[in-house]
């Protein structure tokens, strides 16, 4: 999918979100790394890839020494992240900056590719051509994306107010359409909701590194953002959940 179809073209950037991405987006439920372990991902053995990687997340939480783990992000500044997590941690995971679509990586080298939260980003026909390129006959590749639900009444004002001062913000649309895409033939779905449990400092962190706020607003409207949204923290328990449904897409190659 093209850039110009998320936001309406409006231009963001990760790479200024690293800090609060690295602390607070580290939210994925157990269930979810279950189900990829599953689909034999990080198995003993095995090499995996995990594109548009961001701070690492999935790598830290899906770390096997015994599995050969790579992680790759456009944005420099999310790599640097990912690797201080990986050496605090311990963790042998190669973490290059490169585009989705042109990895550099050999061919063929892989029995596993994921990509969380970011495949609407990319050129859909490029990956096909990449993602046919790097992945070992009968390997997988699986898209994943988790989205706080429409109901949740903390999560539907907190878009509210982003909504209110960034009008091109379009939350998840981008990422749903593309979630319903047979990108390869004998596609595998699943989906299941999951309560995340948050402290008002948390969720507004989580917010402060989602597309529509820090990646994307000027100082000015971010200042505004993040008075209006702690002033309705302020009114919220000190500890909640928010409702989130998380989507698996796998296809067998």
């Amino acid at each position: 999918m093209e850039i110009s179809a998320v936001d309406n073209g409006q231009a963001f950037d990760f790479g200024k979100t690293s800090a609060a991405y690295a602390r607070y987006r580290d939210i994925y439920p157990a269930a979810l790394y279950e189900r990829l372990k599953a689909f034999g991902v990080a198995a003993d053995g095995t090499a995996w890839l995990d594109l548009g990687t961001g701070t690492g997340v999935l790598p830290k939480n899906l770390y096997n020494p015994n599995a050969k783990i790579t992680g790759a992000d456009i944005s420099a500044e999310q790599i640097a992240y990912a690797k201080r997590e990986a050496a605090a941690y311990g963790m042998d995971v190669t973490y290059l900056v490169a585009p989705a679509e042109r990895t550099g990586l050999p061919s063929g080298s892989f029995d596993a590719v994921t990509a969380a939260q970011c495949f609407f980003y990319f050129d859909r026909d490029a990956m096909q051509k990449e993602l046919r390129r790097l992945i070992k006959p009968g390997g997988v590749f699986i898209k994943i994306f988790m989205d706080w639900t429409a109901d949740d009444p903390i999560a539907a004002e907190s878009s509210r107010i982003v909504r209110s001062l960034n009008p091109g913000w379009r939350s998840s649309e981008a990422a749903k359409r593309d979630m319903a895409d047979a990108l390869f033939p004998d596609m595998q779905t699943e989906s299941f909701f999951a309560d995340l449990p948050f402290s008002p400092g948390s969720w507004h962190g989580r917010m402060r590194a989602c597309r529509g706020t820090l990646a994307s607003m000027d100082a000015e409207t971010f200042k505004k953002w993040e008075a209006a949204h702690l002033a309705m923290l302020s009114r919220c328990p000190p500890d909640f959940t928010v409702r989130h449904v998380v989507s698996l897409a796998a296809f067998r190659l």
